[in-house]
């Protein structure tokens, strides 16, 4: 696949830890759990993590069993159990994932979340935003809101963490 486009991924998890920052302080939220979507989600909520410097353990989410589409596509190879709070009950979550696109993946994890108890709140946070929602679903915190067109995608690498836009094969 053809790399059309590189991002400065540090520079925009600090923006996107900065905007966080303002919106918890904004809605007077303190000691949030950050949950990231398996995969790039949680390699992007570790590093915010870590910038937003919380208490409470980072907390994982696989989604896979609560896909609306599984049974087209089938599950994965290997499945990572979630690790969260034995319950999130009245707890304010920031929910990370990296790109925002259908909204499918965002409701899959808020029902997983609500199996944990019922939280306070969730917040969303995502480096990217595209246009096409199935659902309204929007985040609250994001860095990048583009359409970069369907004969593209986005391909985030853990190491080195990096993100570009990809023409797909």
């Amino acid at each position: 696949m053809p790399t059309h486009n590189n991002y400065n991924l540090p520079d925009l998890l600090t923006q996107l830890a900065d905007q966080l920052k303002t919106y918890l302080t904004e809605h007077q939220i303190t000691d949030p759990v950050l949950v990231g979507i398996e995969r790039s989600g949680v390699w992007l909520a570790e590093v915010l993590h870590e910038r937003l410097a919380l208490s409470e353990d980072l907390g994982t989410l696989n989604i896979s069993f609560y896909r609306d589409d599984y049974n087209r596509t089938g599950l994965p190879v290997q499945t990572e159990p979630s690790r969260l709070p034995l319950t999130l009950e009245d707890r304010h979550i920031i929910l990370v994932d990296d790109i925002i696109h259908t909204g499918r993946t965002i409701r899959a994890a808020m029902n997983e979340l609500f199996d944990y108890g019922r939280p306070a709140s969730i917040t969303l946070a995502a480096i990217v935003a595209r246009q096409g929602r199935e659902l309204p679903i929007e985040p609250q915190v994001c860095v990048l809101r583009e359409e970069p067109g369907k004969e593209y995608i986005y391909h985030i690498s853990q190491d080195p963490l990096r993100m570009e836009l990809v023409r797909k094969a």
